[in-house]
């Protein structure tokens, strides 16, 4: 019970404080709603940014593949600050001189409006197809777990999924549709704040649970009885073999932190550039941080469970329920319930976002007000809602969703990241060059990743099987070998996708090159510590990897 009340009353003071937060900010100007009245504070940039990546699928998927790689998985957190530094120094000042709202507003004034049409529904259709309803369910299965909905209520755990999602997706929905950027940002720096401590709680009990109290001894046994698992380079048939942190690796963390309207939204509503930079950096430190979160804590449970648990995804939960006190149960899940809803909000704003300025003003309505814009914004954002909270239980059975998440991102990701590269390290490449290169970098990677590679994979598995190979390490090895690694895949596919590119344009180049004009409705005098403070980040970075090689 007591568990109950702090989980509830810690989530009603964010709504609170959201709430009034917002009573500042016009909600019926564009900026005011899709861009928080270009207002946000470097702190709640931060905030927000930490926390808007951060959801179950995260906390739990990624502490399961540490638990079963160690250490190497913590390419997707550290190399994460080394993509907001890249995003500080070089897009953002870009981004800002152009005023935009929205990344695909560039590629319209940099190519065409079809090119930035085509952008903005890949960025949708992946919102609503895959990474809205993944969230959803995620999160569900926490919550559900962590409070035993199914036994408290007396119903069936299909109907503890169902009454968790619609949950969720309502009380998300308020925040983004109906609250605007600065709600969802202000709401995601409370809620990072109490995810910061509740997240490091967990592996400083477990921490003591192995040491017998101590956290000095637990941390000497669990480095000294499992030395493979703090090595910080893959091994190939590991998830993040060592290469691909050169490869698609880097390119992913690039798209997700420096074209990602879901994550670049929080950046376009700073107040000024200065602002912007220091609230990336801050968060790419903090980001440094991240694997004593999403990565120890699956290291520990690894020891503690002596790698017996039936699954890798259930490490997480598992050492929750086995070594928090149950007075910080309820605490607890209501910072991990604030970062689901983060996640799920962030996304549903920039979706009302993508729609009511790229399409709705674009195609549908180009003589619509300010106000009537966010009017169906927001009426696009409760159908895009409700989609997602139907489509969430149907993948109940999708397997590993944090490994689904990022290879099926692909289909979009590297495609939309290579025009926008393209389109600001050139002047004269066309938008028919911008238009063959997301077509045919999604077609390539669907084409390699969904019918060329289980066909090479199945047919590596029958030679090896036919050759008398049964041990699961050395299949697993040999199903490695078979296909390119899908970062490696990416990296490849962004190449060719430039090449194109480049040959269209040297064949036929645009008429007159292209200009990126000052609107002025920031200012873009830079931080003067930007270079210094993220060169600082880097090293640290590079030391950490040195470090545990």
């Amino acid at each position: 019970m007591i568990g109950i009340i702090s989980f509830f009353g810690f989530t009603l003071m964010v709504a609170i404080i959201s709430y009034y937060a917002t009573r500042t900010t016009d909600e019926n100007s564009s900026d005011g709603y899709f861009l928080g009245g270009r207002s946000l504070t470097a702190g709640v940039i931060a905030g927000s940014l930490l926390l808007t990546n951060l959801s179950t699928e995260q906390i739990v998927g990624l502490n399961g593949s540490a638990y079963t790689d160690g250490l190497s998985v913590m390419a997707w957190e550290t190399l994460a600050a080394i993509a907001m530094v890249i995003t500080a120094i070089w897009l953002l000042p870009r981004y800002l001189k152009g005023g935009l709202t929205t990344v695909p507003q560039f590629l319209s004034k940099r190519f065409d409006v079809t090119t930035k049409t085509i952008t903005s529904g890949l960025f949708l259709t992946g919102y609503v197809v895959v990474l809205l309803p993944v969230i959803l369910y995620s999160g569900s299965v926490a919550i559900s777990g962590m409070f035993n909905i199914p036994e408290m209520l007396n119903i069936s755990n299909s109907k503890a999924l169902w009454l968790c999602i619609w949950g969720i997706g309502i009380i998300g929905s308020i925040y983004a549709v109906f609250g605007g950027l600065k709600a969802v940002a202000v709401s995601d720096s409370i809620n990072a704040i109490g995810l910061i401590i509740g997240g490091l709680l967990i592996p400083v009990f477990g921490l003591m649970a192995i040491g017998d109290g101590s956290l000095g001894a637990g941390l000497d046994t669990l480095m000294s009885a499992n030395p493979d698992k703090f090595q910080s380079m893959g091994k190939p048939g590991q998830e993040v073999p060592f290469s691909t942190i050169f490869t698609g690796m880097m390119l992913v963390q690039l798209f997700y932190w420096g074209t990602n309207q879901q994550i670049i939204q929080r950046a376009l509503g700073a107040k000024n550039l200065a602002e912007g930079q220091k609230g990336l950096l801050l968060a790419s430190f903090l980001k440094i941080l991240g694997p004593l979160i999403l990565v120890l804590p699956g290291i520990i449970a690894y020891h503690y469970f002596e790698g017996g648990l039936s699954s890798s995804d259930l490490a997480y939960p598992e050492l929750v329920r086995a070594v928090l006190p149950k007075y910080l149960v309820g605490f607890f899940a209501a910072v991990l319930f604030g970062a689901i809803l983060s996640s799920f909000n962030s996304v549903l704003n920039s979706s009302v976002t993508l729609f009511g300025i790229d399409i709705y003003k674009q195609h549908i309505n180009k003589d619509a007000d300010e106000k009537t814009v966010v009017k169906y914004g927001k009426i696009f954002g409760i159908i895009l809602a409700i989609s997602a909270m139907f489509i969430a239980p149907l993948i109940a059975n999708a397997g590993s969703l944090f490994n689904y998440l990022q290879e099926i991102n692909g289909i979009y990701s590297i495609p939309i990241f290579t025009i926008i590269v393209v389109g600001y390290t050139t002047k004269r490449v066309p938008a028919i060059a911008a238009k063959i290169g997301v077509v045919s970098g999604s077609l390539l990677y669907i084409l390699s990743q969904f019918i060329l590679k289980p066909q090479f994979v199945k047919n590596a598995l029958e030679e090896a099987k036919l050759s008398g190979v049964t041990d699961e390490a050395a299949l697993k090895l040999i199903e490695s070998d078979a296909y390119p690694h899908f970062l490696h895949v990416m990296a490849i596919l962004f190449i060719l996708n430039i090449i194109i590119m480049l040959i269209i344009g040297k064949i036929k180049p645009r008429e007159t090159a292209y200009e990126l004009e000052y609107t002025k409705q920031v200012d873009i005098e830079p931080w003067k510590h930007t270079k210094i403070a993220g060169a600082i980040i880097v090293l640290t970075v590079a030391s950490i990897y040195i470090y545990f090689a």
